[in-house]
């Protein structure tokens, strides 16, 4: 079995940190989630993210005009050229420092990237072939501080550039007489936005106190001369880094000789609107819809939370609340305020006008405690995004019709377990925020939360019709939620206030069982009435995980006592058995059952240890089939504060999370590292690893020291000014709450294997992260001859033999080959070809037409296949439907799928 699975997207995270940008049509929005990016389409409803990572977490985004690059910059400063096209990785370029802000120019020949107080402009790379794609045209100086935003104009001859200094300077990218560098200042706290008007040198800029000033300038953006000689001065990095003050001095000298004496440009303040509010973000849209045919005015988004006072003496406004707002404001053109005044509310005066739309959209803005980090309009000013990292939200608001064009959010204290529906079409989720979110695999998109817990979930289950979700908390509860009215139509409770750490559904759905951490015991409920029908006391210490068999009403409980017991549930109620995983001698300590899971056929149980050790046992006979050594398996990095090598610490690390795979051939494992591992059932070896993150900037990703970190009073993280020292907490993988900055560790809480066999998903501190076969193309061949070549296919098809090309195109395996000879097939031979198709053809022909249906437009033609071979070979297939069931779910989920795109139609 080869387990050839590889990354398909990342669900359940929308949004991290940095900056979000439209793509260039305006129908695809970018947002970067941790060191990955994510493109959301905005038209088919779909969410896709990218094989692309960084080494930390992104923080600037520049997409190229042309939409087929863009850079990624993290937090260290280190850029990754990506393409759309191939979603690859195409060249890395280190700045060395952090990077606040990147831009593209309009015409895609340059970018500009705002570094300390520095500017540097580079050529865009892939318009020549070169080794190095980032080569630097030249460096700008004259920020006293470090510099935040960029904006270039139209034609992309000059750019704007605000700062911590409280000053707006704008640029020449070229050598131009009338300018060189403008300051503009005015403001009395730092800039978070400046904003060139559409062809025009025209320029607003807003400060983070929430003053917002418009500057007209006297010359027109034609009338930018160019200089006699536009010689640009080549600067290497290693030059402006080394010797900034000598080539400043020179530049500067150049610039008194030949450009003092000619008329420059101007700039006048003719606006200057104050906004009692803290502003953290805004943006301006590049283009707008014309309201008239004068002028089209520019719509300026506005957000921040809310002036909070210094000082206890000091008061807020009396509007003031917590919480983040946002407003359109549509500001005319200075020139001509009556025509737009007339236009947008009767009135003469300009101030009135922005008065009045102060807030076009009205007040729906209070979106929530957390502050809007991110925004971004649209090419035609139509969309606006809004991202909180506080939140993980991301917001997509149409504000002329007053809508939400995309809305999701993911959980925002990490989530605790996952489930997969029977169909494998949906992916519920639980969090530690006490939300229960259910995920459409197909488009990756959340499109129901359930918000009835009160603390954080720790089981979440789908039963066998798949229209009900059960889930259990720390609150106390088990909850029902119905998926066709989308509410909680039932609650379980425990007669002692208790909290559940595990809970298993039966396979008919009527009964639901959920383990204690405080008691011990086992509490069984009636799905139908509600009504407590027993309560299992059996176990000496917590009950760790449970789980019933597929076939039959047994119930296995692990628990830190080193036991399994199962339960027979029904009419012959009580303990039916108990297996002691523990060994003998002073390592029986460490045999605490930490997860247990059925195979498919309810025949075999998978026990997980303290140790790291995976043991099978036989349920029929409660014998010991064989176990799995893990130790050296799990892996584990070196945090900040850990006095031992990353190899001590691995072990006492296990596997909290198991599944077996949908054939019960492998089981898949994830605990407390990056590591999830893929063991072979039969042979008790380990078939591959897969690691869930690569990004440092979680804790305990490091491998070995960072001698750079280290000082000769040892690692810089164990340095605290404090007089208390401060110990890490055994267990606890959130770090220190009470500190100023504190990174999360990477670990796997959850693993489900789809019903399918096509997918499986791991819940970690990335997010949901799904593995599918359809990720990519994998060559895998079939009883393959030398005589089975694509030609040879083709000619046995052309002579209309039929059944002969089908059997060597399965054999070459090449997807593109097979559904053009099944194309080539006449409708009225479907049926003698599949009567004739040998059995061990069936399940292989039976899953690709499922995989075709979610694409191929021929439904009718597809159908027929299938229902000539679910006729004609359906004894063959029932009697080893433990081999085909996952193809028969496939073939049930495609069917689902596609029933219901028909019936919206």
């Amino acid at each position: 079995m080869k387990f050839n699975y590889k990354f398909s997207n990342l669900v359940g995270t929308v949004y991290r940190k940095g900056n979000v940008t439209f793509i260039n049509n305006g129908d695809s929005l970018v947002s970067p989630v941790g060191n990955r990016i994510s493109l959301f389409d905005l038209k088919s409803n779909k969410s896709e993210t990218l094989p692309v990572t960084t080494k930390y977490n992104i923080v600037c985004v520049a997409v190229s005009p042309d939409g087929c690059t863009a850079i990624l910059v993290d937090e260290e400063g280190e850029a990754s050229l990506i393409s759309f096209i191939s979603k690859s990785v195409l060249h890395t370029h280190h700045f060395r420092k952090p990077i606040k802000c990147i831009k593209f120019s309009p015409d895609g020949s340059k970018f500009a990237v705002t570094k300390d107080n520095l500017v540097l402009v580079y050529h865009a790379p892939g318009r020549n072939r070169e080794l190095n794609p980032f080569k630097l045209i030249r460096t700008f100086y004259g920020a006293y501080n470090d510099t935040t935003c960029i904006d270039w104009t139209s034609d992309s001859r000059a750019f704007a550039v605000g700062g911590l200094d409280m000053n707006t300077r704008v640029y020449a990218a070229i050598k131009c007489d009338n300018l060189v560098v403008y300051s503009l200042g005015a403001h009395k706290d730092e800039i978070v936005g400046c904003f060139f008007e559409l062809n025009s040198l025209d320029i607003y800029t807003t400060s983070r106190d929430g003053a917002l000033n418009v500057w007209e300038c006297d010359t027109p953006l034609e009338g930018l001369k160019l200089a006699q000689s536009d010689k640009v001065i080549p600067y290497t990095e290693e030059v402006q880094e080394e010797d900034v003050d000598a080539v400043g001095t020179k530049e500067k000298e150049d610039l008194d000789e030949s450009e003092t004496k000619k008329p420059k440009i101007l700039y006048k303040r003719v606006a200057k609107l104050v906004h009692f509010s803290y502003m953290t973000y805004i943006s301006v849209c590049a283009e707008c819809t014309p309201y008239s045919n004068i002028h089209s005015p520019q719509i300026l988004l506005q957000q921040g939370r809310r002036f909070q006072p210094r000082h206890q003496h000091s008061l807020p406004p009396q509007d003031s609340h917590p919480g983040d707002r946002f407003g359109i404001r549509i500001v005319p053109h200075p020139r001509c305020p009556s025509s737009i005044s007339s236009i947008l509310s009767g009135s003469k005066s300009w101030k009135s006008v922005c008065d009045y739309l102060q807030l076009v959209v009205g007040d729906i803005a209070d979106i929530s405690e957390h502050q809007i980090t991110a925004s971004a309009f649209n090419v035609t000013g139509d969309w606006l995004a809004l991202g909180s990292s506080g939140l993980g939200q991301l917001l997509v608001w149409e504000w002329q019709s007053e809508s939400y064009i995309l809305k999701q959010q993911g959980h925002s204290n990490g989530m605790c377990c996952l489930d997969y529906s029977p169909d494998g079409r949906f992916i519920v989720t639980g969090g530690e925020d006490g939300k229960v979110k259910v995920w459409n695999t197909s488009n990756g998109f959340c499109f129901v939360t359930f918000s009835e817990h009160e603390s954080t979930v720790t089981a979440v289950r789908f039963t066998s019709s798949g229209h009900v979700i059960m889930s259990s908390s720390l609150d106390g509860t088990v909850r029902a939620f119905d998926l066709h009215r989308y509410r909680n139509f039932r609650t379980f409770t425990s007669p002692r206030p208790s909290q559940f750490v595990c809970m298993g559904v039966d396979g008919s759905g009527e009964l639901v069982a959920a383990g204690s951490r405080d008691s011990f015991e086992v509490f069984v409920w009636s799905v139908r009435t509600g009504r407590l029908l027993d309560v299992l006391a059996g176990h000496e210490a917590p009950v760790s995980s449970l789980q019933f068999s597929p076939c039959e009403s047994l119930l296995a409980s692990g628990s830190w006592d080193r036991t399994v017991i199962l339960w027979k549930i029904g009419d012959e109620k009580g303990a039916r058995e108990s297996i002691d995983v523990g060994h003998d001698g002073w390592c029986s300590m460490f045999s605490s059952v930490m997860a247990v899971t059925y195979r498919g056929d309810g025949k075999e149980l998978a026990v997980s240890t303290l140790n790291a050790e995976i043991t099978f046992w036989d349920v029929k006979t409660a014998t010991q089939n064989g176990s799995v050594d893990c130790r050296f398996d799990i892996g584990c990095g070196r945090g900040e504060l850990d006095r031992v090598s990353a190899k001590t610490s691995s072990f006492g690390k296990s596997f909290d999370a198991l599944c077996y795979t949908a054939d019960g051939s492998a089981i898949i494992a994830g605990g407390q590292t990056k590591n999830v591992c893929v063991y072979h059932v039969e042979n008790k070896l380990l078939m591959k690893k897969f690691e869930i993150s690569s990004n440092f900037s979680f804790d305990g990703m490091e491998e070995f020291l960072d001698k750079r970190k280290m000082t000769e009073f040892g690692p810089s993280a164990l340095i605290d000014m404090d007089t208390d020292e401060k110990i890490k907490l055994p267990g606890v993988r959130v770090g220190d709450m009470g500190a100023r900055a504190f990174h999360d560790e990477v670990r796997v809480s959850g693993v489900c294997f789809s019903p399918t066999g096509r997918e499986w998903a791991a819940v970690s501190t990335e997010g949901l992260l799904i593995y599918s076969l359809d990720a990519n193309l994998v060559f895998d061949p079939f009883n393959l001859d030398m005589d089975i070549t694509p030609e040879s296919i083709r000619d046995a098809s052309q002579r209309k033999e039929y059944s002969g090309s089908i059997m060597m195109s399965f054999r070459l395996n090449d997807k593109p080959l097979i559904r053009e000879v099944l194309e080539a097939v006449p409708s009225s031979s479907i049926e003698l070809l599949c009567e004739r198709l040998p059995p061990s053809y069936v399940d292989k022909l039976l899953d690709f037409l499922a995989s075709e249906m979610e694409s191929s437009p021929h439904l009718h033609f597809i159908l027929l296949w299938m229902r000539a071979i679910l006729t004609k070979h359906g004894p063959h297939l029932k009697s080893k439907s433990n081999h085909v069931v996952a193809v028969m779910r496939h073939v049930q989920k495609s069917l689902t799928r596609k029933s219901e795109t028909i019936c919206k139609l």
